[in-house]
């Protein structure tokens, strides 16, 4: 009866607009303001195939902003984390530009809005809005999201490319793409064409819903929210495949070090 009782309250919740204060995370990160992915060109709405992830990791000092922090040498990507409610959603910036990483439940746009004020930006400096995947909690706030942010490109997982609209086309992504500097990895289960992010300089996975922050770190994911449960389980040993300190979810709080060690150690316990 419990887990009903979560649901309802899921669902209650996603329909709701309440914001939270944003928290930033810096992450190191090479020096990257491009906003094409990478030397790859496009045809119709799916974007070609960059390089393979790399499994470099690279870790740094902490330090307290906001809720804590990783700091490094040669250049910075600040992640910021902006909780809303039950669900998170990030910027990362370069410089003075930004991209965001899922835009919440509906109602989400002004607290995205003020997190880019915190950090000395607005939405002329975004120019990418990246689905991890087509759920309502996290793909809310498109339309507005997109609207306030005229020049951004949109972009899904091209398995969740036809369960999602705005106002402009969105491009499809794919395994070994890169947008912004974040390399994708397809990591199905939760639904068909969820995406993660990786930062292979920063040390950095943006995990989504593959995984979910927990009491012991990182927990796999809920099969009462996976589309494919038994692909989403295999999707955790692909995740546990490369090498990063810092994990960031959907749900939950992050891992800011040790990330991937913990992930490998869930994968063996599946």
């Amino acid at each position: 009866m419990a887990e009903f009782i979560r649901i309802d309250r899921r669902i209650f919740l996603a329909r709701l607009s309440k914001g939270a204060l944003a928290m930033a995370v810096l992450g190191a990160c090479a020096d990257d303001s491009s906003s094409t992915t990478g030397s790859s060109t496009t045809s119709g709405n799916t974007a070609t195939s960059a390089s393979a992830a790399s499994s470099t990791s690279a870790s740094g000092a902490s330090s307290s902003v906001g809720a804590s922090s990783t700091t490094g040498a040669a250049g910075t990507a600040e992640f910021v984390r902006i909780p809303i409610d039950f669900v998170s959603a990030y910027l990362v910036v370069r410089g003075s530009e930004a991209a965001v990483v899922d835009t919440g439940v509906t109602g989400s746009e002004g607290t995205i809005e003020a997190a880019l004020g915190e950090v000395g930006l607005d939405w002329a400096a975004v120019g990418h809005v990246i689905l991890t995947h087509h759920h309502p909690d996290h793909v809310g706030s498109l339309s507005a999201v997109m609207d306030a942010a005229a020049q951004a490109t949109g972009y899904i997982g091209e398995g969740d490319l036809d369960n999602v609209s705005g106002p402009r086309e969105l491009m499809a992504l794919a395994e070994g793409n890169q947008v912004f500097g974040l390399e994708v990895i397809e990591t199905p289960g939760h639904t068909a064409g969820h995406i993660s992010l990786f930062d292979s300089a920063a040390s950095v996975l943006v995990a989504g819903d593959a995984l979910n922050g927990g009491g012991s770190g990182v927990e796999g994911p809920n099969p009462q929210f996976s589309e494919d449960h038994q692909q989403a389980l295999a999707t955790v040993g692909k995740m546990a495949g490369f090498e990063y300190e810092t994990l960031y979810f959907g749900h939950g709080d992050p891992v800011m070090t040790g990330a991937s060690a913990l992930v490998a150690e869930l994968a063996a316990s599946l």
